[in-house]
Order: C-alpha cells, then structure tokens, then sequence
C-alpha cells in the first residue's frame, strides 16, 4: 500500500517505535495521527519539518475501556487507511511476584484495546476496499522466557488474533502486518532488566527504533503478512518454534529462582 497522503494512525505513537513509524510516515507524506497519554507540542514540529501531510494528537488512555471507546469514536470519520496497534505495557517477573493490577493493565493495552480498535476501523476500510492492520507482536509471541509469562500470553494472542483476520479479509482490500518485533533499543527495553534481571539473564537489543520503523515501510511496500527478525534473533525465534525441546533446554540454563 501507497504511504503517502494516506491518514496514517498510531497507538503509542510518542515515544519509541511508535514515534520512529510517525517520522518515517511524516516523511512519506501521510496524515499522520498520535493516539497516546501525553502529547509533546515537538513532536508536531518534527513531524511538519519531516514532510508530514498533517499531523493530529488523540490524548487517551488505552489502559481503560472507557479510553478505547473514546478513541474508537474519534476514528469514526476519518477514513483510515493504516491502524498500528503499537502501544504496549510490559509485566515480568516471577509470576507469583507480578502485580495483578499491573497484569490487568498490560492485557487490557497489549489485548483488549488492539482488538477493540481493529473491530471499530475494519467496517470502514472493507467499504473503501482498502486499509492495511499492523499489529506489534513480539518475539515473546514463540519464544517463551521465565518471568514473560504474561506478557508473552499477551503477544501470542496478538499474533492468533492477527491470523484469523488476515484470511478473514482476503478479498476485501484490506490486508494485516504481523510485527514479530525483537530487541529494540527503547524505554520499554530498558524495563526489562528491572522486571526480569533478578531470575533470567537477559539477551542484549538489537536494533533502533529508526531502523526497525524502516523495516515496516519495507513490509508494507510489499504487502507482507509478517515482519520477522533477523541475525541471531531469527535463530533463536526458529529453535523456538522448530526445535523448542533444545529452546527449552538452552533457556533454563540462564534462569535462576
């Protein structure tokens, strides 16, 4: 699908990989909307600078279903032609350790809103016979560390979601894009060396928010169904989903209770 002059929406679009795919769609020339908690007056300023069409702040918090409602809504009249449902929260740790607050936040974000949102967009883009969901999974989807219990639950029903949609809308013009997103250098990173550090040796990140954003406008351009990693990455995705007895092996070695 065509980037430029598409209106182009963004969950968790002010800060990491959001942020980095709202630049790279400003430089494509997209209508470019920011859903998020907090908005930066900057942010717009870049994004002009970068060639953006137009650029809008949604102020929400996907964290409660009344804030998911008032996003769907405000989605209603714009003919939306990418939705990336890319913010996240992130729990770890051992799971009877794992604030139940905090687990019932991260589903709701990383589960409920996604799907909600998908649901509110998809009656509007299948009438125009166009519109592409990307939706940002992880490697935590198949690869199963200790201490990513939920959050990997999370990311696994991601990726089930995003299947059954994908050949639900063959034929309608509208298309998915499945991020099997591995290690990248942003704030939520950083979090999981607090969370998991304590009982699993945690692997180093891979990649910048930028050159993974570049990554998605390549999958898009191609109409690709899924955007896999690479390098070292995509081995230990593969042992996972081909040989997870060795996976498994390889894994309790670097976890400690």
């Amino acid at each position: 699908m065509k980037i430029k002059e598409s209106h182009f929406v963004i969950t968790g679009g002010n800060r990491g990989i959001g942020l980095a795919v709202a630049e790279m769609a400003a430089k494509c020339g997209a209508n470019v909307y920011i859903a998020a908690r907090s908005l930066d007056t900057e942010i717009e300023s870049k994004l002009k600078k970068l060639g953006a069409a137009s650029i809008h702040f949604l102020k929400c918090d996907l964290s409660t279903r009344e804030g998911v409602q008032w996003l769907a809504e405000s989605l209603k009249d714009i003919h939306v032609d990418f939705l990336f449902n890319n913010a996240g929260l992130l729990t770890g740790g051992l799971i009877e350790e794992q604030p139940l607050d905090e687990i019932y936040s991260m589903f709701q974000v990383n589960v409920n809103a996604l799907v909600h949102l998908t649901r509110s967009v998809i009656p509007g883009m299948i009438k125009r016979g166009r519109g592409k969901i990307i939706n940002n999974a992880s490697v935590a989807a198949f690869m199963h560390f200790p201490c990513a219990s939920t959050y990997a639950a999370s990311k696994a029903a991601v990726v089930a979601f995003t299947d059954c949609i994908e050949v639900e809308l063959r034929g309608t013009g509208v298309s998915t894009l499945c991020l099997v997103t591995p290690g990248i250098k942003t704030r939520m990173f950083d979090e999981i060396e607090t969370k998991y550090g304590k009982n699993f040796e945690i692997p180093e990140a891979s990649i910048s928010p930028e050159a993974y954003a570049l990554k998605i406008k390549s999958a898009i351009e191609s109409d690709d169904k899924d955007l896999l990693p690479d390098g070292i990455t995509s081995i230990g995705l593969w042992t996972a989903r081909y040989l997870n007895p060795l996976f498994r092996t390889l894994v309790k070695s670097k976890f400690q209770r």
